[in-house]
């Protein structure tokens, strides 16, 4: 194993193999009884919840006084969450339980003991499939104690009573005894650490509390979305939501990408408690799941769609209904150069009056209307450089679109990540890597890299690979790991032994990515880090 390796790179390594309870492929609000195709959306009968909990669950979970269930009532989760929970008795107590009745469970779970959408707040990456390669806790012991077997974010994503916390503790230290040395138990009294310092961090972070309420929002009608997605660009379009017989939701997603290219999605969602909205979509083929919270409110739906088997493609999503009170919600693109024209497209809701992109611009409108605005625009030479509010009939959104002299640098994002082979005839598909280069002026100072540089934007680049280091330079990395295309999309190379390679090994590597951005006549480059490491063999629904 290479040093200074991130978690999620080594994610699918043996070690972690143990350390994964209540892995599934697919999230029960996906699931298919013949586990064959797409989801197979059955009825669901939340008021069937209770009577399945009574008879699924209470044969080993004592039932109090006051109704509650022992374990069942000590703790809170997300629907990812309980449906592992619930994959985990299917395993490991030989609970007897059929999709349906899993999906109806995890519902009614997930309607009366689950989480607040604040309680999610900084943790939602893990659920909407967000590629991260670092997921550290809020310190290095949190980090080392449980970072080192899953993300952060899993913890976090839960409450539970004191005594639960324990528990779950003992459960570790029984069910998986290899975390001891995952957590450095060698160089420290690990389990006294554990039963004190974390105990009392968890219990005091992450307490049980009360359940929200379950939202009773009517989602049904228009909803105006725009998004934005790497190698892609920026989107706009339409969201309609219809509510089915079944207690579910069909829909109807339709987007315009800033080159004119459209897209279709269609599908079906739910909400689970508070807010947490659900949706398995097809596009064109291509199987789709929408992860998003809805506010407390009930007027906007923020998160992520990704393709199923490529998590990694996908895009941020911002929905709020049509009829909303008058709002800016996205620029497209978001920024030009002094004395350069572009077009751009505002969208939103409600619409109406002039707009005003600040001072030294031209601005000439090409079409208007309540959810879209066309503009040519054009930068004086003189136009003052910097983030600026674009507004729209006095309706203003902030730091939206900037004026710059020049790209001081250009900075790859994400900086670090990964990708895994994988197909080869296999079972697991090859996840790929996709990355933007976003350009920066010097602030004030003149400097580039410095505290007060101003953030550009994604920009258009050239890109390619190389090897990291000598290691890497000696192996062949970049030869053997897979390919680089136009649009920053890295894909892997297959899995399995290569008899080229050094003792025939894998198509790993550890690679350096750069991207070439033209600045007038001046390229500015910019380099992140790739690691192309083996298949994650385990995936749960919280990685």
């Amino acid at each position: 194993m290479r040093d200074s390796t991130p978690w999620a790179v080594w994610s699918g390594a043996a070690v972690l193999t143990v350390a994964m309870a209540g892995a599934t492929g697919d999230p029960a609000w996906a699931a298919d009884d013949t586990a064959q195709g797409p989801p197979a959306w059955a009825v669901l009968e939340p008021a069937d919840g209770e009577t399945l909990l009574r008879q699924k669950c209470g044969a080993c979970h004592e039932r109090r006084d006051d109704g509650t269930y022992t374990r069942i009532d000590d703790g809170r989760r997300t629907p990812e969450g309980w449906d592992m929970t619930l994959v985990r008795m299917m395993r490991d107590h030989t609970v007897d339980m059929t999709a349906t009745e899993r999906r109806t469970l995890v519902r009614h779970l997930a309607d009366t003991r689950g989480l607040s959408r604040a309680e999610t707040e900084g943790y939602r990456y893990i659920l909407e499939k967000n590629p991260v390669a670092w997921d550290e806790g809020p310190s290095a012991l949190m980090t080392e104690m449980c970072g080192r077997c899953h993300s952060y974010a899993r913890v976090a994503l839960q409450r539970r009573s004191p005594e639960d916390w324990e528990k779950l503790l003992h459960f570790h230290l029984g069910q998986y005894p290899t975390a001891e040395y995952q957590a450095l138990a060698r160089d420290r009294d690990w389990w006294g650490i554990a039963q004190t310092d974390v105990l009392d961090y968890l219990a005091t972070t992450y307490p049980l509390g009360d359940a929200p309420a379950a939202a009773d929002t009517e989602l049904s009608g228009v909803w105006r979305v725009v998004g934005h997605q790497p190698g892609r660009g920026g989107y706009a379009g339409t969201m309609t939501v219809t509510p089915a017989a079944d207690g579910l939701l069909d829909l109807s997603v339709d987007l315009t990408f800033a080159d004119g290219a459209p897209i279709s999605q269609t599908g079906r969602g739910l909400v689970y408690g508070a807010g947490e909205w659900r949706a398995a979509l097809t596009s064109g083929g291509t199987a789709l799941r929408q992860v998003m919270a809805l506010s407390e409110d009930g007027a906007e739906l923020t998160g992520r769609w990704f393709e199923t088997d490529r998590d990694v493609v996908g895009g941020a999503l911002t929905a709020v209904r049509t009829d909303a009170a008058a709002r800016v919600l996205s620029v497209i693109p978001s920024h030009v150069r002094q004395g350069e024209s572009a077009r751009v497209t505002i969208a939103g809701v409600g619409l109406s009056g002039d707009a005003d992109l600040g001072g030294g611009m031209t601005v000439t409108v090409v079409t208007a209307g309540p959810e879209t605005m066309v503009l040519d625009v054009t930068a004086a030479a003189d136009a003052a450089p910097g983030a600026r509010a674009v507004s729209v009939g006095g309706e203003i959104l902030a730091d939206v679109f900037v004026v710059y002299d020049s790209v001081a640098r250009v900075e790859v994002v994400p900086a670090v990540t990964f990708a895994r082979v994988g197909g080869n005839a296999g079972p697991i598909p090859k996840v790929p890597a996709q990355f933007e280069a976003i350009g920066y002026m010097a602030g004030p100072d003149g400097a580039a890299g410095t505290e007060d540089d101003i953030r550009i934007g994604v920009m258009a680049a050239e890109w390619r690979t190389g090897n990291f280091d000598a290691t890497a330079d000696a192996l062949e990395d970049a030869r053997f790991a897979g390919a680089i295309a136009g649009d920053g999309l890295f894909t892997p190379a297959p899995a399995g032994p290569n008899p080229m390679r050094v003792m025939g090994t894998n198509n790993v590597g550890n690679l350096s990515v750069t991207a070439s951005v033209a600045d007038g006549d001046r390229t500015v480059e910019g380099s992140g880090q790739l690691y192309v490491t083996v298949q994650r063999f385990i995936d749960p629904p919280i990685r």
